[in-house]
């Protein structure tokens, strides 16, 4: 009997603590900003106060990455940043007559900018000066000093994944070590520019990219941007429409994310 009763408390008790934990509900922001002769959309939803972890949304098309994250966010807090862009990949704008394209996640470098406008065959200084300062009220959104940022991708099934970084393909060169586990699925997997999360994602036993932070390819990627300026950046990839795989491999990120953090501010005190 006074075990059932025992059982009976524990229950309860774990009822009331789910009950206790209310859905965080974000502060939507949206900001309007000039490019070239259009406006685009960037979105803010902050989760709470929490915005030492910053998710980004840079291709307007991945929603599997945003909708993967989403009960993360409505549990632990955080700050997300979402570019609007009528779920396309791709952002194109008119300037002064013509007509230019980009991909908003190859311009936070001035080379990465001329690339990305170059690969869509229309060019000019006036243009790439535009792009410039897109980049960097995107970065102007960002805390000075975040714990880690984790940009949100999706890809197609064949297309990126992490055998693109194995020897003899085509990203072969920026990477500076590689976990590939033949139990998973290569369009799913992590890269980071942090050595330790590397490490520990890999121990996890998921497919991982360490990003050589000196060698990489200047390409005007978020990941080289903050590669070079020695923040930890995570990318998580999967294919469009695995959300769960998607918040699981978040779930797993995370957990290591505060416990480097924990790690962190024991040592300072």
């Amino acid at each position: 009997m006074m075990k059932n009763f025992v059982f009976l408390i524990s229950v309860l008790c774990c009822a009331f603590s789910l009950m206790a934990q209310k859905e965080i509900i974000p502060k939507v922001t949206t900001i309007i900003h000039k490019l070239g002769d259009e406006h685009t959309r960037i979105k803010i939803f902050q989760y709470g106060k929490k915005k030492d972890i910053v998710y980004i949304n840079l291709h307007s098309d991945e929603t599997t990455s945003v909708a993967g994250v989403e009960k993360l966010l409505q549990t632990r807090g955080g700050l997300l940043i979402k570019l609007e862009n009528n779920n396309k990949r791709n952002i194109s704008f008119r300037l002064q007559g013509n007509v230019y394209t980009f991909d908003p996640n190859r311009i936070f470098s001035k080379t990465g900018i001329e690339h990305t406008l170059e690969r869509f065959k229309n060019t000019s200084n006036r243009a790439t000066a535009e792009v410039e300062k897109f980049a960097n009220r995107i970065l102007d959104l960002l805390p000075k000093e975040p714990h880690c940022v984790i940009a949100l991708h999706n890809n197609t099934e064949g297309n990126l994944s992490v055998t693109s970084f194995l020897p003899g393909n085509q990203y072969e060169t920026d990477a500076k070590k590689v976990y590939a586990d033949d139990s998973q699925d290569p369009d799913d997997f992590f890269l980071t520019t942090d050595s330790l999360l590397f490490e520990q994602l890999a121990a996890e036993k998921y497919n991982t990219v360490w990003q050589d932070n000196l060698l990489v390819q200047q390409d005007g990627s978020l990941s080289v941007y903050f590669g070079e300026k020695d923040i930890c950046y995570l990318n998580c990839e999967t294919e469009h429409g695995k959300t769960k795989q998607y918040e699981e491999m978040i779930r797993v990120a995370l957990n290591h994310i505060g416990q480097r953090k924990d790690d962190m501010n024991s040592v300072i005190r």
